[in-house]
C-alpha cells in the first residue's frame, strides 16, 4: 500500500503551532471554447466582461498560457492526468454511443434512449487530480463536462475520486443547451453511481430545428451554475475542497433564455449573422447569432462573478485559488463567427489547430494576499502544469512517488506555484511544451520562441517574438533548430494505445 503524502506548508505550521489551519481551497473554471480575445481584458472590443476583468485587475494574468490541446476531450485528459498529448491514453473525441464504438459521431442521434454515452475513459491505472486531492483530505465537486469515459464505464465521475457531480457525461450532448437529461452524482446523498436526470419539462417540447424548441425551459448553463453554487454553499472552513467547474458557456448552440443579458446585445451589431437550422439538426438556428454569442460570454462573466462573490460572503476568499481558463481555441460551429469578434487578427488558427490561435487561451489566477494584483505574467505553461500547481497549494509533495506506477506513467507538468507566488527567479520552465492531434494530423512543440507546427508530417518553423501570427515560415534558415524540435517530437511521442489517434511524425532530420 503506497504511503499518503507529506504535507508541509500550511499543515505543518498548523501542526507546530497547535492551531488548526485548513490548507487552501481551489476553484478551476474552465469554459468551452472561448478564444484569447474573447475577454475584454484581452483585447476584446464587443463583448462586456466586467467580472473577469475584475478578477485580472485583483490577480494574475497570463498571457502565453496554453490548453493541453486543440480539442475538448483530449485537452481535459492533459489537466486531469498531468500528462501531455503525447502520452495520455485520450488524445481525441472519440464517442461511444448506445453501446456502440462510434468513432468522430457528428450526426443525427435521438439523445433520449437508454444507453452508453460519452467518450474514451482515462486511463484507470493512472490516478487524475480529483483521485489524488481526495485522496489527501480534499472535498471534491465538479460541475459541467466531464468527457473523461462513457456512462456505465470504468472512468464516470462516481469513479475517480468526486463527491458530487452535476452536468454532462457525454460532451457530445453538450452541444445542446436544452436537453432531455443531464447527469447526476452525491456521495453524500448515497449514490451508487453516476446516474442520468430526465429533464421533464423540457422532453415536452421538440429537439432542435423544432418549431418548439425553444419552449423548453429547462436552460443546462443555468442548471449547472445552480448546483455549483449550492454545492459551494454547503462548504465550511474547516474542510479544504476542490471544485472543477467545466460551465459549457460560450460552446456551439448559440441558444439561451431571452433575458436582459440576451436583450443587452440585441440589435446591438452593425452586423449580424444568421444560422440555419433543420429538424434532427444538433444545432438550433438563430436569426442573431453575433448577440447570442456576446451574451454567452458575458453570462458566464456573470456566473464568475456570483462565485466570487459567494465566496465572499463565506469569508472564504483569502483562502481559496480562482483559476479562470477556456478548454482550448474558438470555434466557428452553430454560428458563431469568430473572425468578426477577433478582428485584430493576433493569433493564428481556430479549434483543432495546434497554430497559436487553437491552443494559446485565456488563463487568469485569483488569490487575495498570494497572487499579486494586476500582474501580467509571460510564463509558459500548459495545461498538464495544473495539477502539480494544485499539489503545492494544497502541501502536497512529491506526488510522483506515491502514485506513478513506473517511469512510462508520466507526470509531464512542472508547478507554476513559484510564478503565481512571486518567485519568478525560482521557477522551473520547461525546455518545450508539445501538443498532438489526430483528426487534423498536426503536431506542435514550442521551445523558447521557437514554434514548430507539423502537418501531415511537414514542418514549418516561426520565431513567435517577431511572428506571432506564425505567418513566416523560416524552417529552411534554421534546420538545426527544426533537428532539434522534430527530435523533441520523436523522443516525447509514443504510441497511441487507440489507434484512431494516430499522427504522422516528422521525419528525423
Amino acid at each position: 500500500m503506497k504511503k499518503a503524502y507529506t504535507l508541509l506548508g500550511l499543515g505543518a505550521l498548523a501542526a507546530m503551532t497547535g492551531q488548526a489551519q485548513q490548507r487552501p481551497n481551489i476553484i478551476y473554471i474552465m469554459c468551452d471554447d472561448m478564444g484569447y480575445g474573447d475577454l475584454a481584458c484581452y483585447g476584446q472590443k464587443y463583448i462586456a466582461t466586467p467580472n473577469l476583468d475584475r478578477m485580472a485587475t485583483e490577480g494574475m494574468r497570463f498571457t502565453q498560457a496554453y490548453a493541453g490541446s486543440p480539442v475538448s476531450a483530449p485537452s481535459r485528459a492533459t489537466l486531469m492526468t498531468g500528462q501531455h498529448s503525447g502520452h495520455t491514453h485520450v488524445r481525441g473525441n472519440k464517442e461511444y454511443w448506445r453501446g456502440k464504438d462510434v468513432p468522430n459521431l457528428y450526426g443525427r442521434n435521438s439523445d433520449f434512449e437508454e444507453g452508453w454515452a460519452g467518450q474514451e475513459p482515462y486511463d484507470v491505472n493512472h490516478k487524475i487530480l480529483p483521485e489524488i486531492l481526495k485522496e489527501n483530505g480534499y472535498t471534491t465537486g465538479m460541475f459541467g463536462k466531464w468527457a473523461g469515459g462513457y456512462e456505465g464505464s470504468a472512468s464516470t465521475p462516481d469513479k475517480r475520486g468526486i463527491d458530487e457531480y452535476y452536468g454532462y457525461i457525454c460532451q457530445f450532448e453538450a452541444h445542446a443547451y436544452y436537453p432531455n437529461f443531464l447527469n447526476e452524482y452525491s456521495r453524500s446523498r448515497g449514490d451508487k453511481k453516476t446516474h442520468r436526470v430526465t429533464l421533464e419539462e423540457n422532453i415536452k417540447y421538440g429537439m432542435p430545428g423544432s418549431d418548439d424548441y425553444l419552449k423548453r425551459p429547462q436552460y443546462s448553463a443555468d442548471l449547472i451554475h445552480q448546483k455549483a453554487m449550492a454545492w459551494l454553499d454547503k462548504q465550511t472552513k474547516d474542510q479544504p475542497f476542490l471544485g472543477i467547474f467545466t460551465y459549457t458557456l460560450p460552446h456551439a448552440e448559440l441558444q439561451q433564455p431571452n433575458d436582459s443579458l440576451l436583450q443587452a446585445y440585441q440589435n446591438h451589431f452593425c452586423q449580424e449573422h444568421t444560422f440555419r437550422s433543420q429538424v434532427g439538426n444538433r444545432y438550433h438556428g438563430t436569426e442573431q447569432a453575433h448577440a447570442q454569442f456576446a451574451a454567452m460570454i458575458t453570462r458566464l462573466d456573470f456566473m464568475v462573478g456570483e462565485i466570487i462573490a459567494k465566496l465572499k460572503a463565506k469569508g472564504m476568499d483569502e483562502n481559496t485559488i480562482v483559476i479562470f481558463t477556456s478548454d482550448n481555441g474558438p470555434h466557428e460551429e452553430g454560428g458563431a463567427d469568430p473572425t468578426f469578434f477577433n478582428r485584430d487578427g493576433l493569433l493564428k488558427g481556430l479549434k483543432r489547430s495546434t497554430h497559436e490561435g487553437g491552443i494559446r487561451i485565456p488563463f487568469i489566477v485569483r488569490w487575495p494576499g498570494k497572487v499579486a494584483a494586476g500582474e501580467v505574467n509571460d510564463h509558459q505553461l500548459a495545461f498538464y502544469d495544473v495539477l502539480p500547481t494544485f499539489c503545492d497549494v494544497a502541501g502536497i509533495k512529491d506526488f510522483p512517488k506515491a502514485y506513478q506506477r513506473n517511469e512510462k506513467d508520466y507526470y509531464d507538468g512542472i508547478s507554476f506555484f513559484n510564478t503565481l507566488t512571486g518567485k519568478d527567479d525560482q521557477q522551473q520552465k520547461h525546455d518545450h511544451l508539445y501538443w498532438e492531434f489526430h483528426e487534423t494530423n498536426m503536431m506542435g512543440v514550442r521551445m523558447g520562441d521557437w514554434k514548430l507546427v507539423v502537418k501531415n508530417g511537414n514542418c514549418s518553423l516561426y520565431d513567435l517574438s517577431k511572428d506571432l501570427h506564425e505567418d513566416n515560415d523560416v524552417a529552411k534558415q534554421h534546420p538545426d533548430v527544426v533537428k532539434k524540435m522534430v527530435d523533441i517530437i520523436h523522443k516525447e511521442h509514443t504510441p497511441p494505445t487507440v489507434p484512431e489517434f494516430k499522427v504522422t511524425l516528422p521525419k528525423k532530420q
